[in-house]
């Protein structure tokens, strides 16, 4: 049964620094691409980030382009997610996802297969 599991969530000052941490287990983990979605209240689940089964593609939203960065250690089948400059707008329920790698369209939650339960994270003002 393929788990995902994110910690790391919190309540941080705006400017400061988040890291995110989503951890795999039941599933081959260095055959997915990995991604990180957000849900602000009353707001569609937007992407945020995605990275490749092997780490050497990464691409952003344009929103946290600069701020956010995407890694993964397929050793510890764990994803990160590092949160720096935070504004009160990344205010939202983070959720990791698994692809199969190859797939295309990573900014679409419907291309992944596998969803953690997610963690919030709060910027205050």
């Amino acid at each position: 049964q393929v788990q995902l599991v994110e910690f790391g969530g919190g309540l941080v000052q705006a400017g400061g620094s988040l890291r995110l941490s989503c951890a795999a287990s039941g599933m081959t983990f260095s055959a997915y691409a990995m991604g990180w979605f957000r849900q602000a209240p009353g707001k569609e689940r937007e992407f945020v980030a995605t990275i490749s089964w092997y780490g050497g593609k990464t691409y952003y939203a344009d929103s946290v382009k600069g701020r956010f960065t995407i890694s993964r250690d397929n050793a510890k089948n764990t994803v990160y997610l590092q949160m720096n400059s935070l504004k009160p707008e990344d205010t939202a329920i983070y959720y990791c996802a698994a692809r199969m790698a190859g797939t295309t369209n990573y900014d679409s939650p419907s291309v992944y297969h596998h969803w953690g339960q997610g963690t919030q994270v709060t910027v205050s003002s």
